[in-house]
């Protein structure tokens, strides 16, 4: 068996690239006299026909001029476009710089004013621009607004924002009388302080003499002699008793002029209370359900029956009449 032979090197190649392409030339040339070609120096029979195609080329774009020409872009047209690229980038960084350090200072500004506001407003009210100068007591009638007055006479030239409700309170103590207060500042220097006054009931009779108490057995004063326009009240079990509670409701739900003819209350329990009256009349109430409506009806059975002894009114639809 014979051994194929080897491939050739790269020179042994070279030479015979070289070799085949000038036979290929030749060929060529010898095509080339045939057509006619005279060939000139060293442009061969490869170089007429690629020149050939050029001009062929060239004719077609001069007779179409709509096809499409290759621009060529010089180093100059390449550093212009460069530099109005770097100008518009710098010119869209700047618009959007400002707009946001306008947008920034606008805020600070408004931020700057609120505080401004607020710390003003703080620091005026802590000082002694708004300090008490007057204190005005509201609805006191039982109790003398100026004695009120004068108790709480020690917030005169606190500011109004520091007056201590503690302090306030501590002084009206000393008022049994006063059942709620409010404080209403009035700058720049006044401090209105509205009290409700406690609603009495009546009085009981103890060893100390008349106490005199509301619907919640608070005693508001002492006295050894029974005050004018306070019944006597009669209650078993005292005032923490819930014959004293309702007893109490009951009193605060008569009317006007019911409750200005009462001279005494008795209850032993919460059911039967039992009203008298200046004029001798007995109210048998009963319990304080209802309070309101009994006090109507009963008004209507003294006006109806002005000689009458008793007057039963536990049961509000109608008034048994003695």
């Amino acid at each position: 068996m014979r051994r194929p032979a080897p491939l050739p090197t790269g020179r042994e190649g070279a030479v015979e690239k070289t070799g085949s392409r000038r036979a290929s030339s030749r060929r060529g040339a010898g095509s080339a006299d045939r057509l006619g070609v005279v060939p000139g120096g060293e442009l061969g029979a490869a170089d007429a026909v690629i020149s050939d195609i050029d001009d062929r080329s060239s004719a077609r774009s001069l007779a179409d001029p709509t096809e499409p020409e290759e621009q060529l872009t010089s180093t100059r047209d390449v550093w212009r476009a460069a530099r109005a690229r770097r100008k518009a980038l710098r010119a869209e960084i700047r618009r959007f710089t400002q707009r946001s350090r306008r947008r920034r200072i606008v805020w600070l500004s408004a931020l700057g004013a609120v505080v401004l506001l607020i710390g003003g407003s703080v620091i005026a009210a802590y000082s002694p621009l708004f300090a008490v100068e007057k204190i005005t007591v509201v609805g006191a009638t039982t109790l003398d607004p100026a004695t009120v007055e004068a108790a709480l006479s020690g917030q005169v030239g606190t500011p109004l924002a520091l007056v201590s409700t503690s302090d306030v309170k501590a002084a009206l103590l000393a008022f049994p009388l006063i059942e709620t207060y409010a404080l209403e500042a009035k700058p720049p220097h006044d401090l209105t302080v509205r009290i409700v006054e406690r609603t009495p009931v009546g009085v009981i009779r103890s060893d100390a003499g008349y106490n005199l108490v509301d619907a919640a057995g608070v005693v508001l004063s002492t006295t050894t002699d029974q005050p004018a326009g306070q019944p006597l009240l009669d209650i078993t079990g005292g005032t923490s008793s819930s014959a004293f509670t309702s007893a109490g409701l009951v009193v605060r739900s008569l009317p006007a002029d019911v409750r200005a003819a009462l001279t005494g209350v008795r209850a032993s329990t919460a059911d039967d209370v039992t009203l008298t009256l200046n004029s001798g009349l007995t109210v048998v109430w009963g319990s304080s359900d209802d309070s309101a409506k009994k006090g109507i009806v009963l008004a209507e059975a003294i006006a109806a029956h002005p000689g009458a002894t008793t007057i039963d009114v536990t049961s509000v639809r109608v008034a048994v009449v003695g």
